[in-house]
């Protein structure tokens, strides 16, 4: 998808956003297409701008209902006064990288991006707004994409417009790579690819869950070994799909939950004969053991590749640590 924007200065500041839609969408309703390719924005706002007309399909004003064909060109007029009540808050920030368009920092577990409901205020946003108070211009802070709560690593944010559009436009047609390290129950005996569409679980609205073929979103997750324990396994998985909770979702469905995940990692597990020190790290760790290691993307000015890495945070060096001996001293009776 080829996205470029450009900046109207006027009272009502505005974005204006030209881009094709991506060949995969092929057959989904206008307004869903724009949903996929614009996630900053609502799904309310914008089907309100298909009907005011500020977003026209190969120029032209389209039914939210109608099926896009993939390859038409979007001109989409976003009104940029994206209103926050998010305040600016000196919470500290480990920033790996900063110009003036991008910032990429390693966000600790336990940090949630973006305020909502009981959230208001100690998120990663209300911690943006103090590094850079420029940043209340643009959608969500210029956030493009999300870690959970209790996921730690490396994110990407836009500090400009133009920025924000080509991030926008990397995310959307999956060239943005991103690799995680995971540590699961159960030892997997090879890597493998999960493509499986995810959406809300049917009963528990806070959960998301693999539904049939033909609903929800299509996810997508590569995994490979990365180290094996005894009763665990350490995976990198590489996401060409950023669904909500995807990778936990997705590994819980072949039955290697994360461990400490505390919605999909099912009842706790101890192996037998596990050493002190295994036990007592497995019974402390409270979050899913999930770090964003590696991140790669085009920079949106100079064109050219930009990739960073995050050391795993101590919690997980922790655990690898207690595996590795458990599984060595049960290896050696």
């Amino acid at each position: 998808m080829n996205q470029t924007a450009q900046h109207e200065t006027d009272e009502n500041e505005s974005e204006l956003i030209e881009a094709t839609v991506p060949e995969h969408l092929a057959g989904k309703r206008y307004d869903q297409a724009l949903a996929e390719m614009f996630p900053e924005f609502s799904r309310s706002r914008l089907t309100e701008w298909i009907k005011s007309g500020d977003a026209l399909l190969n120029g032209e004003h389209m039914k939210p209902k109608n099926a896009v064909n993939g390859g038409e060109t979007v001109s989409l007029y976003a009104k940029l006064n994206v209103e926050t009540d998010a305040l600016p808050e000196n919470i500290p920030l480990d920033i790996i990288f900063a110009d003036t368009d991008v910032i990429v920092v390693n966000k600790p577990a336990g940090l949630v991006v973006h305020p909502g409901a009981g959230n208001a205020n100690g998120t990663m946003v209300n911690a943006l707004l103090h590094y850079d108070p420029a940043l209340a211009n643009l959608p969500r802070a210029g956030i493009v994409h999300r870690l959970d709560k209790d996921t730690s690593g490396l994110m990407v944010v836009a500090r400009s417009l133009r920025a924000h559009a080509s991030l926008i436009e990397q995310l959307s047609s999956r060239t943005v790579h991103r690799q995680y390290v995971a540590v699961v129950q159960g030892s997997m005996v090879a890597g493998n690819t999960i493509n499986a569409p995810i959406d809300r679980h049917p009963r528990d609205r806070v959960r998301m869950a693999v539904v049939k073929e033909g609903g929800g979103r299509e996810a997508i997750t590569h995994y490979r070994l990365r180290e094996k324990f005894r009763s665990h396994t350490a995976v990198e998985c590489r996401l060409e799909t950023g669904r909500t909770h995807q990778i936990r979702v997705h590994l819980a469905h072949v039955k290697h939950q994360l461990i400490g995940d505390p919605l999909y990692g099912g009842a706790f597990k101890l192996p037998k004969a596990a050493t002190e020190e295994l036990i007592e790290t497995l019974r402390s760790f409270k979050r899913q053991a999930l770090h964003a290691e590696k991140l790669s993307f085009i920079h949106p000015v100079t064109g050219e590749e930009q990739s960073f890495e995050a050391p795993l945070p101590t919690d997980m060096v922790g655990l690898l640590r207690a595996l590795r001996e458990d599984t060595k001293q049960f290896n050696a009776t």
